[in-house]
This record gives C-alpha cells, sequence and structure tokens, in this order.
C-alpha cells in the first residue's frame, strides 16, 4: 500500500526497547508495540480489536533502512491454550493482515525473544534476499538451506541450517559420552488450517529423549525457505539450547514410547496435512 492507504508508519532510528541492529540495509528493532507502527486505526476493526491488538509487542520489527518503512515483524511465544490469549493473537493476526505488515509467529517452550529473536529475524532477511536474487530455475539452482559449506567442526555440511552448531555440539557431546546417540533428528508437517510444525529430539540417555516442538505461521511472508523446514530447524535449535544445560540441570526427558505415541498421532491426523505424511519410518517400534 502507498500513499493516502499506507497505514503503515516509518520507524525512526532509535525506536524501540533497545539498540537496533543494522543488517544487509535493514534495521532490526527491539520491542515495538504494534500501535507504534500505525497511524491510525485500520477501517472495518472495532475499538475494543484496535485496543487489544495496538498494546501487542512485536519482538522484531524488520525495517528499510533508508526509508523506516516496515517489512515484516517477528514474534516469538511459549504454547499456551489461554483462551483470552488465543483471542489477542487472532486480533493481531486481523490488524497486520489488513495494514499489509507480515508477521512470523514462532511459538516455543524454549527459545526466546531476547535470545534468538535478533538471530532469527537476520536469517530470514539473508534467506530472503537470497532467494529474491537467485534464479530457482537455473539448473544449478541450490536453496538457502542446502548451501554446503565448512562447519565449525571441519566438517562439510549446510552452513545455512539455522540449527547446525546445535548439531555440532551433539556430536561433540557425544564423543564426551554426555548423549547416548551423536544425531539430532527432527521431523516437519504443514498444517492446511494451521501453522507449520516442527520437531526436534535428541537421546540423552539409551531410550530418554529431549523433544522440542516448534509451530510457525510465516502470515503474508515467505522466509526464503520452506516454513516447515524452519520450523525444524528452529526445534533442532531449541534442542541444542536444552542439551547445554544438562551439564549443570537435570533435564526432563521423555520415553521412546511416549516419542512415538507422539509422532503416531501426527500420523492418524494425516488428512489435515497439505503433504502426505513422510514419516511412517519412525512410527515403527
Amino acid at each position: 500500500m502507498t500513499g493516502d492507504d499506507c497505514w503503515l508508519s516509518t520507524v525512526p532510528v532509535g525506536a524501540g526497547r533497545g539498540p537496533a541492529l543494522l543488517l544487509a540495509q535493514r534495521r532490526i528493532h527491539v520491542g515495538l508495540r504494534l500501535g507504534e507502527l500505525l497511524r491510525r486505526r485500520p477501517p472495518g476493526l472495532t475499538g475494543n480489536q484496535w485496543s487489544t491488538a495496538s498494546r501487542t509487542l512485536l519482538d522484531q520489527v524488520v525495517c528499510a533502512a533508508d526509508t523506516g518503512r516496515p517489512e515484516f515483524a517477528v514474534e516469538l511465544r511459549e504454547p499456551s491454550s489461554d483462551p483470552a490469549g488465543r483471542r489477542v493473537e487472532r486480533t493481531t493476526e486481523a490488524v497486520v493482515a489488513a495494514v499489509g505488515l507480515p508477521l512470523v509467529r514462532i511459538v516455543s517452550a524454549t527459545l526466546r525473544a531476547a535470545g534468538h529473536g535478533p538471530r532469527i529475524a537476520g536469517y530470514v532477511i539473508d534467506a530472503r534476499r537470497y532467494a529474491q536474487g537467485a534464479d530457482a530455475s537455473a539448473e544449478s539452482y541450490v536453496e538457502f538451506r542446502d548451501i554446503v559449506g565448512r562447519l565449525p567442526d571441519g566438517r562439510d555440511g549446510a552452513v545455512n541450517d539455522i540449527g547446525v552448531l546445535a548439531r555440532v555440539e551433539a556430536v561433540e557431546a557425544y564423543v564426551a559420552r554426555r548423549l547416548a546417540d551423536p544425531i539430532l533428528r527432527g521431523l516437519h508437517v504443514r498444517w492446511a488450517s494451521g501453522p507449520a510444525e516442527g520437531w526436534g529430539w535428541a537421546e540423552v540417555r539409551s531410550g530418554g529423549f529431549i523433544v522440542e516442538r516448534v509451530t510457525l505461521g510465516a502470515n503474508g511472508l515467505h522466509c526464503g525457505i520452506d516454513a516447515a523446514r524452519f520450523a525444524e530447524d528452529l526445534a533442532v535449535l531449541a534442542v541444542g539450547e536444552r542439551l547445554r544445560k544438562t551439564e549443570t540441570e537435570t533435564p526432563t526427558l521423555v520415553s521412546r514410547g511416549d516419542l512415538l505415541s507422539g509422532i503416531r498421532r501426527l500420523r492418524a491426523r494425516q488428512d489435515e496435512l497439505v503433504d502426505p505424511f513422510a514419516y511412517e519410518h519412525l512410527c515403527q517400534d
């Protein structure tokens, strides 16, 4: 939207609840309320909806560095079944859709805005820039997530996997006998009427797993990589965060049976998925 139809305000350099990060001609602002980004109440919204949504705190707001115009926002939230919280989320979704502000909402029990938000926003900037500048029809085209390079441990691997450091650290932990399996495993699905969902898990001791689930809704935005794969990589990132704490904290582990039951529940809902369920091999005892 442009001119008189533009509901989004430009964001000054010093806005937000902390210093802005400059990356690839984008400025990442921390902790802006939705009401600070809008000129006025969009049409079609009640006063109550507007009051509710305008107070919503967006963890990261990515703007063009030269104009200050918002391009997309990122929210990181903990899982919640609170009906009031869900109403706020739906109202926020309605408002950002009405004004044309793409919103990436990540729900995770472990990932936090302060520790992970800037990195995730920066990752999306880089992935989108790559996707926009690459020729996907070229025979030599490689997706951003699949670019191979040198990993921190000297091996070759997918350097643009946001969970790559967790995977490297898992191998090191296995060598040090802190893990029963060096490989961080995962899966991802896309719900037809909901966000993408990714799982990641690590076998800490025989039959005992750290399991993380992340949902990702990319409303009005292509993240530069498939949203479901991104959700799985974020789940692996979350597993890595928990693995780092195992030396000082006793982790809560999930049994093999419970992990298997969870995967089977996904399979039972395969009619609700966008793509066929691809993890039948994980459902076997």
